[in-house]
């Protein structure tokens, strides 16, 4: 009996045992015959991977050609993450170690690279840029003692550098997209964009990045089941990225910022009277404008910083430095984002307004020591007296009080009630009418607006204070006898808009504020009749074959709301600046028969800080502003620059004018854009007269 149970379960096993192989054979004949072509695609797709193959950013280049962004190639150290990923604790942390060793970067700043990257998992993580060459031969020498480790030559920016240009803040710089940035590409459909791109932060680099950052290519590649690049298998090429074609001149920058740094050195080396200490001349910009175009010729700021400082990454100590207030925020461009009191150089200005409201060119008054405003004695500057003069002379000899006596006259007339936030002011409408307190539309990002500091103003900052300065008050926290009285009057009448504001305001002092930009601009509208011009660097796009894809012209933005009449009066008014006036003793033995420049000084006057120091000139070809702040008189300090700029721009030696001497072949810029060879040279625009 036991046998035969025995025998029975035997053959019950063996059966069970065949239905299972009978099952896996059915199986496997499924997989592999029925469907094997369907999961042998699905584990061909799983074995190939694809890696963004970067392109060559786009050349920036002057209008002669001469470039003054291009590309190089850079050793760059990568980390393969999926190879790193096979790896235990142990074997990553010594091979970090070795890496970082070896590229001279912390391990910690390796890390972070490697966790904060949000590129594809089998694209390669950037860990270092610029690696000598012998580390990088080393690595590819060594391949057992850096598994998982790249170095490969990639494509960084460069900066040639033509005449010692540094134009950091008009050319901006280039920094790693951000994962918002990468997601909204992706929503947008936007294939230039990929987790290792690098996008414009600031200047034209930012304003113009569609154009310069090209079209990434894609290489396909096999891998293994543990992630190891078997080999390539299939590759579509990338586009580079076009050229822009910029309306600077090298050679009129170089000397541009070589006379910017010039006169702030010189100012840091000379004696104030008033504060019994050297200049401090903490910041200066200039500005070289096409007055019947709007296009910046020339556009140097200080202090500034070197654009290569972002190329493969830049080191917190180094960001530090360029927000740092001790080093007077070296990032922040001062031609375009700088706000100072205008100063004298607002009189042409108010100049206009008086004009076509009232005043006429045979109005003559009083040029005295000083005048009495309510309780306020608001002198003259250095106390000169004139007597009565025109609006001309008032310009040229720069009177104050001339100036005082045309604010106090409107605010009399029409304003005299200072809560009556609405009452009429032609000179703050005039200031508004050339631009002042608004963006001037330039392709240069984020510009600052200025401010014109009217009764809306002084209300809106009263509502916005008042509770500080009350506070300061009722507890006598001021500093300063000054900021105790300061802060009782403004908690009581501080959104009262009294004739000492109006007076104020008429010489370009108190709260009122304009970039150098807005001023070229405005000077620009004296000169060309009262167009008001976006400012532009951009001339063209061109593709890398040489195509002109988009030509950028000039952009019309306004007219200055004026009698043809007052904008001449004031025009030829200036002319004798450099002649008679304030800028004469500069300008002495210069052929002003031959180069008409018209001039404006200004001395700015900031609480608790030296005077703001200001030139501003032109004639029919260009405008050229400069300023200084914290750096005395605006001809005794600004005036040996600006002279120097304008015998550049014309070639002039002595009292001759050589036009072969001149820093722009022609002259004046030329219209037509540089020729790019198929060879990859550049050739510079042909003029009309060659």
């Amino acid at each position: 009996m036991s046998t035969r149970s025995g025998r029975l379960r035997l053959v019950v096993l063996q059966v069970l045992v065949f239905s299972l192989f009978a099952t896996l054979f059915a199986r496997l004949y499924y997989l592999q015959v029925v469907s094997g072509d369907q999961y042998h695609a699905q584990a061909a797709s799983q074995s190939v991977r694809d890696i963004v193959v970067q392109p060559q950013r786009g050349l920036i280049v002057d209008d002669m050609g001469r470039p003054l962004v291009a590309n190089r190639l850079s050793w760059v150290v990568s980390v393969d993450t999926t190879m790193l990923g096979k790896m235990t604790e142990h074997q990553q942390e010594v091979l970090l170690g070795r890496v970082a060793g070896v590229v001279q970067v912390p391990v910690a700043r390796i890390r972070h690279q490697l966790r904060t990257w949000n590129g594809s998992p089998y694209q390669p993580v950037p860990v270092a840029t610029d690696v000598r060459q012998d580390v990088a031969l080393r690595i590819l020498e060594q391949p057992e003692d850096y598994p998982g480790v790249l170095a490969e030559q990639q494509s960084v920016r460069a900066y040639p550098r033509p005449y010692g240009v540094n134009l950091a803040h008009v050319l901006g710089y280039l920094s790693p997209v951000t994962e918002d940035e990468y997601d909204r590409a992706q929503k947008d459909g936007d294939r230039s964009v990929n987790g290792a791109s690098v996008v414009g932060r600031a200047g034209v680099e930012k304003e113009y990045d569609r154009w310069l950052r090209g079209m990434p290519g894609y290489k396909s590649v096999a891998v293994d089941s543990m992630g190891r690049v078997l080999g390539d298998d299939s590759e579509v090429a990338g586009q580079p990225g076009d050229t822009l074609v910029t309306t600077i001149d090298a050679k009129v920058q170089g000397v541009v910022e070589r006379q910017l740094a010039e006169t702030i050195r010189t100012a840091r080396q000379t004696y104030d009277k008033v504060t019994h200490k050297n200049y401090v001349a903490d910041s200066g910009a200039v500005v070289v404008m096409e007055a019947r175009t709007g296009r910046i010729v020339a556009m140097a700021s200080q202090p500034t910083y070197d654009p290569g400082v972002w190329v493969g990454g830049i080191t917190k100590r180094q960001l530090d430095r360029l927000y740092s207030t001790k080093a007077g925020n070296p990032l922040l461009g001062r031609a375009t984002q700088g706000q100072f009191a205008p100063g004298s150089t607002w009189k042409p200005i108010m100049t206009v307004g008086a004009l076509n409201n009232g005043y006429s060119p045979d109005t003559r008054l009083d040029c005295s020591s000083g005048l009495q405003v309510g309780n306020r004695w608001f002198k003259n500057y250095e106390s000169a007296s004139y007597g009565p003069i025109t609006f001309a002379e008032a310009l040229q000899l720069s009177c104050d009080t001339f100036f005082y006596r045309v604010g106090l006259h409107f605010w009399q007339k029409y304003g005299s009630n200072p809560q009556n936030v609405d009452a009429k002011d032609p000179l703050v409408q005039e200031a508004k009418n050339f631009g002042f307190g608004s963006e001037t539309g330039s392709d240069l990002p984020g510009e600052a607006s200025g401010r014109i500091a009217d009764r809306h103003w002084k209300l809106a900052y009263w509502k916005a204070m008042k509770d500080y300065y009350c506070t300061m008050d009722e507890k006598g926290t001021g500093k300063t006898p000054f900021l105790r009285l300061f802060a009782h009057e403004f908690c009581l009448e501080g959104s009262y808009y009294r004739a000492g504001d109006a007076v104020n305001f008429s010489i370009g002092q108190g709260d009122t504020m304009v970039t150098p930009l807005q001023l070229a601009r405005a000077y620009a509208a004296l000169s060309n009749g009262g167009t008001l011009y976006a400012p532009r660097v951009a001339k063209a796009i061109v593709s890398p074959d040489g195509t002109v894809l988009k030509r950028i012209g000039p952009k019309v933005v306004g007219k200055v709301d004026a009698t043809p009449a007052s904008l001449k009066y004031v025009d030829t008014a200036l002319q004798g600046t450099p002649k008679v006036g304030t800028l004469a003793w500069k300008f002495g033995g210069f052929p002003l028969d031959k180069v008409h420049i018209r001039g404006k000084t200004g001395s700015a006057e900031v609480y608790g800080k030296q005077s703001t120091s200001w030139v501003a000139s032109y004639d029919e070809n260009y405008v050229v502003v400069m300023m200084v702040s914290q750096a005395g008189t605006g001809s005794g300090t600004s005036g040996p620059a600006v002279r120097k700029i304008w015998e550049t721009l014309y070639g002039i030696d002595g009292m001759t004018v050589d036009p072969a001497r001149a820093a722009i072949p022609g002259t004046t810029p030329p219209a037509g854009l540089p020729v790019f060879m198929k060879d990859g040279s550049i050739l510079p625009p042909a003029r009309k007269d060659d």
